[in-house]
């Protein structure tokens, strides 16, 4: 198997940020954490300390179009969010109708209570837009 560079996946809302990592064999996707988003700036930095740790410069988007396909507010918000870090990243972008559905019922199925805890939420539509992604490149 070919190692490759991990791939960062953001679930960018605007309270929260999920993030979820690649493996290096691009099979899986892992929970790292929920950044806060009170500060663009700030969780843009935060955002560039966790592609050094993982030794990455690619980063995944999740795109919440609207179901017609068109871009909604919260679909603008997350790629003007984004704009700064194109400038040194490999941004790429995956479209993540219902990711949040997904992770609620993966989370309901697990056993998790999620309702009142959206960074669970958050991360895990994460790893389900990387995990998206990832099986569609194989295919």
């Amino acid at each position: 198997m070919e190692i490759k560079k991990r791939i960062l996946s953001l679930d960018i809302g605007t309270k929260r940020i999920g993030v979820a990592v690649s493996d290096v064999f691009w099979m899986g996707a892992t929970p790292v954490k929920a950044i806060t988003r009170t500060n663009d700036n700030t969780a843009r930095s935060e955002i560039e300390e966790i592609l050094k740790e993982y030794n990455t410069d690619t980063l995944l988007i999740g795109v919440p179009y609207n179901m017609d396909g068109t871009l909604g507010f919260q679909a603008k918000n997350c790629l003007e969010f984004i704009k700064p870090l194109r400038e040194k990243y490999t941004v790429l972008e995956q479209d993540e109708r219902l990711s949040s559905s997904v992770a609620e019922d993966i989370l309901k199925n697990q056993g998790k209570k999620y309702t009142r805890n959206k960074q669970l939420v958050d991360i895990t539509s994460a790893c389900v837009i990387l995990q998206e992604y990832l099986e569609n490149i194989k295919n």
